[in-house]
């Protein structure tokens, strides 16, 4: 059974069957559906969608994403703006912001509440009040750190340059989203949060920790290992996405995977924009 990296899209429900429209081919989709969720006869088993409801199509999960997206991005401006005029907000607006929004993607994903809209949005206000401030610590002063806003330029068009390569790459079949495929991207996603973790830990007792945010060769490497694994995690994502759209689950289950999609991309942009932080380093 193929599941996401991804833990909103491991929590969103799971069945099969025809859908209007999806992220990719039908080797990528359709296929591992079948094999997936395949009944006696060959044939998988949509949703019950119910009179009241309708399918969720491509266009639910373009719009839901764009919308939550923009919500996002409205609060980082915004916190970016209050930071710059107020250095002393930055912190706070990191650390609340940041824990908030974990707070509320543990919420959606281990309550079953992925499809709740104001609770997606919720998230996005919140990481987004995250993203603008952290921004501004990565390219401020504290990081020693030069023409702060041309590196967050760089790092939103990076970002989304990535992520519309991946689902060429993914809508053409170039790379198969395949069981190996998915537990060496999970096994990996594993390690590098037990690296994150220890390094943290280990940054408690001397200066640095193992190097892996220090700005130095290491940390480097382990930027562009983390940004790798972002994007590979796109394919996951394309495929989990496809199948809900395949098996024709109820509209609502957009949001979901908008919630899913976001968390990608926000961690995208901050590595990418870390690294660039680290070759801008006065």
């Amino acid at each position: 059974m193929r599941t996401s990296s991804n833990p909103v899209f491991r929590n969103l429900p799971k069945q099969a069957g025809g859908g209007y429209a999806s992220f990719g081919s039908a080797a990528a989709g359709a296929g591992a559906v079948t094999q997936q969720y395949g009944s006696p006869q060959g044939q998988p088993q949509p949703y019950q969608t119910g009179p009241q409801q309708r399918a969720m199509t491509i266009d639910d999960v373009v719009t839901k994403t764009a919308t939550t997206l923009g919500v996002l991005t409205v609060f980082a401006i915004a916190s970016y703006v209050l930071a710059s005029n107020n250095p002393g907000l930055a912190p706070m607006f990191v650390i609340g912001g940041g824990l908030i929004g974990f707070v509320l993607v543990l919420v959606a994903t281990f309550g079953r509440k992925m499809d709740s809209a104001p609770l997606v949005l919720a998230y996005a206000a919140f990481e987004g009040v995250f993203l603008g401030a952290l921004s501004l610590l990565f390219t401020g002063p504290m990081f020693g750190v030069s023409n702060g806003s041309s590196l967050i330029v760089q790092a939103v068009l990076g970002t989304f340059g990535v992520f519309f390569g991946m689902l060429i790459v993914y809508k053409t079949g170039a790379i198969r989203v395949t069981p190996r495929l998915t537990r060496m991207i999970v096994g990996a996603l594993i390690g590098v949060v037990v690296l994150m973790l220890g390094n943290l830990i280990a940054s408690f007792f001397m200066d640095g920790g193992f190097g892996l945010r220090d700005g130095g060769p290491i940390a480097i490497i382990f930027s562009l290992v983390c940004i790798g694994l972002a994007a590979f995690s796109f394919l996951l994502d394309f495929d989990q996405a496809d199948q809900l759209i395949r098996a024709q689950a109820p509209e609502k289950a957009a949001w979901g995977v908008a919630l899913g999609l976001t968390i990608t991309l926000v961690w995208l942009y901050v590595e990418i924009l870390r690294l660039l932080s680290y070759f801008n380093n006065d």
